[in-house]
């Protein structure tokens, strides 16, 4: 249940507790809280555990130039971490801070991994059940791999053949298609979720998790049905901010390790993660010649150049040219 927020002492002592309070007091989300935290931590490590107090403009360009020039990290990283200290010091510590003048990470364009249509069934082909309809829904909606996880049953709709993506990326909302091909499976994983959430219930263990302050709102939603993830965990855990005993998701480390051990068994070289068959939807949808501001709707892209970088790796060459030998 590592995507669930940790209680936090009344009255904290301890910087970063007192930290993470102030982020979540704003309404951050969980992960923006967590990745701000990774890199003040860093930061003070860095100066040999200063307090932030002590430091200033300097010690921020100090650790960012040593981000960009010794670590080579990406200047997306570079700027995640400016991000948290610029928090850390107008935000939460209220100090005005100099202008930052620090060495710029080099930009370093990197295209993603495809597959080819073939390549995904061979993959597929490989995979048990839940977890081949798990990849399905990846390659075949467009999904993200914690999108999928946090998938529940009330966001599936047969009718419409639609799938309501709930605080994606950047805690927008969007919907996206349901292939037509994976409903059964569907079908029968929602039914199977159905019993075992009847027979945790009956255990005393039926309550799921719900997100913000929902629980409060409807105090009866966590055991409905519709509330219940559709790829649930195989084991029940203590909730790290109430201790109640509860199923939660899949965690991602299963759909990982199935996906690796599916590539090694098709025979395919390239490196293949969660997120590569979110690539390979939108450009076999590029392929398929559909326009690129509705595969960008359907992916939650806000800005139309991230889905243009897929223009790049359609299955004619570089840039989309036929070769003349091949003419």
């Amino acid at each position: 249940m590592d995507d669930i927020s940790r209680a936090i002492p009344a009255g904290p002592l301890r910087f970063l507790d007192q930290l993470r309070q102030d982020i979540r007091a704003r309404g951050y989300a969980y992960q923006t809280e967590k990745t701000y935290l990774h890199w003040v931590r860093r930061f003070i490590l860095f100066h040999n555990k200063r307090h932030p107090r002590e430091m200033g403009a300097e010690h921020i360009n100090s650790f960012l130039s040593h981000l960009g020039c010794q670590r080579h990290c990406s200047p997306a990283t570079q700027r995640i971490a400016l991000n948290a200290l610029v928090y850390l010091y107008r935000k939460f510590l209220k100090v005005e801070l100099d202008a930052l003048n620090f060495e710029k990470a080099r930009i370093k364009r990197r295209l993603p991994v495809v597959l080819t249509h073939r390549e995904v069934q061979c993959i597929l082909a490989q995979l048990p059940d839940k977890h081949r309809l798990m990849v399905s829904l990846l390659y075949g909606s467009g999904l993200r791999q914690n999108e999928l996880l946090n998938l529940r049953v009330k966001d599936i709709d047969f009718g419409l053949s639609t799938l309501t993506v709930r605080s994606g990326k950047g805690d927008k909302d969007r919907t996206t298609l349901l292939p037509q091909s994976v409903q059964e499976s569907l079908t029968g994983q929602i039914a199977f979720v159905d019993k075992q959430h009847t027979r945790d219930i009956e255990d005393g263990v039926g309550d799921v998790h719900l997100p913000n302050a929902l629980a409060g709102k409807y105090p009866g939603a966590a055991r409905e049905l519709g509330w219940q993830f559709v790829f649930p965990s195989t084991t029940i855990g203590a909730c790290p901010r109430t201790g109640i005993l509860r199923r939660h998701h899949l965690h991602h480390t299963a759909l990982r390790k199935q996906v690796t051990q599916a590539r090694v068994r098709a025979g395919i070289t390239k490196h293949v993660k969660c997120h590569t068959f979110r690539h390979s939807f939108a450009t076999r949808l590029l392929q398929q010649g559909y326009d690129i501001r509705t595969i960008q709707k359907l992916l939650g892209h806000s800005d139309l150049s991230t889905t243009e970088i897929y223009t790049h790796v359609l299955g004619r060459g570089a840039m989309g040219v036929v070769s003349p030998i091949d003419s």
